[in-house]
């Protein structure tokens, strides 16, 4: 059994470096973003912000700006969570290669992070697909490999629900400062902006933390999918048997073609719809209006 398990880390080891989803998230993990999930109507229940459907270039331009800064830092964080924890395991693979920092370049893939999102938001469709640098890790210097790497895979998820809960939290105060932010977001699009300089600078952070409340459930929701090389799947080898991790871990080389059969088919199955959408909304709204009653002292 021992050995099994050894020979299992070492394959671990071996895929442990691969894309991670975008959101997104680790390994190999194309995030399967609709773009529908934040750009067309929805509605963030408290918030009162409704997301407009990108169908021109300044509504694109407009989204862009508001998404890029959140989902930088949810990228950055997610790896950097992934090697910091490696890093208290026993594990110094990602410090030693530079990979231990908040630096985004560190982390930024030209293609995965830049080229074909942008590709996505351009194109007609309903995807958005991208990942980012594979953080280092080398499961034979953990002191308990089968645990700390579950551990490993779990912190990057755990970061994005941390990120959504901070977002939400600072979301909750801009509002407390100024009430009417989110009075003029459940206004119509056309309704002019207040002309004072508070709301100026308040209402871009606003919506700003709305969309990485967003950004951030979405990519810990998808990357928890128990599929290889998915931090779910990675998370499932950790904790099975050894015959059962064996196996799962053989699959990880057709993950990416299971996750994209699950987009195509998701209109006949709807896994990739439900977590997008109803689990993504869902539980983000849940986050939203717990901090904003949590601001007004009220339960939600």
């Amino acid at each position: 059994m021992f050995g099994r398990e050894a020979r299992g880390q070492r394959q671990v080891a071996k895929t442990s470096g691969r894309k991670h989803g975008f959101p997104l998230a680790p390994s190999l993990a194309p995030l399967a973003w609709p773009v529908g999930t934040i750009s067309r109507r929805t509605v963030m229940n408290n918030a009162g912000l409704k997301a407009y459907c990108m169908n021109s270039l300044p509504q694109i331009l407009h989204t862009i700006s508001y998404m890029a800064l959140p989902l930088l830092f949810a990228m950055v964080l997610h790896e950097y969570a992934h090697g910091w924890v490696a890093n208290q395991c026993g594990d110094p693979t990602a410090k030693l290669q530079g990979r231990l920092t908040m630096n985004p370049l560190a982390h930024i893939d030209r293609f995965g992070t830049v080229i074909l999102p942008l590709l996505c938001l351009i194109m007609p469709g309903g995807f958005f697909l991208g990942w980012a640098k594979p953080v280092p890790i080398d499961p034979r210097r953990m002191r308990q490999p089968r645990r700390d790497m579950a551990l490993v895979a779990a912190a990057g998820p755990a970061m994005n629900l941390a990120l959504a809960i901070g977002s939400a939290l600072l979301f909750a105060l801009l509002l407390s400062i100024d009430p009417t932010i989110g009075s003029y977001w459940s206004k119509s699009e056309d309704t002019p902006s207040p002309d004072t300089w508070h709301v100026m600078f308040l209402l871009p952070i606003a919506v700003m933390s709305v969309y990485s409340v967003l950004i951030n459930v979405l990519l810990m929701l998808f990357n928890l999918l128990p599929i290889p090389p998915l931090d779910g799947g990675r998370i499932l080898t950790s904790l099975l048997p050894g015959t059962a991790a064996m196996a799962l871990m053989r699959m990880e080389p057709y993950g990416m073609f299971i996750l994209v059969a699950l987009i195509i088919f998701d209109p006949q199955i709807h896994v990739i719809h439900a977590i997008t959408s109803t689990l993504t909304h869902s539980l983000s709204n849940s986050i939203l209006s717990t901090a904003v009653g949590l601001g007004t002292g009220d339960a939600p």
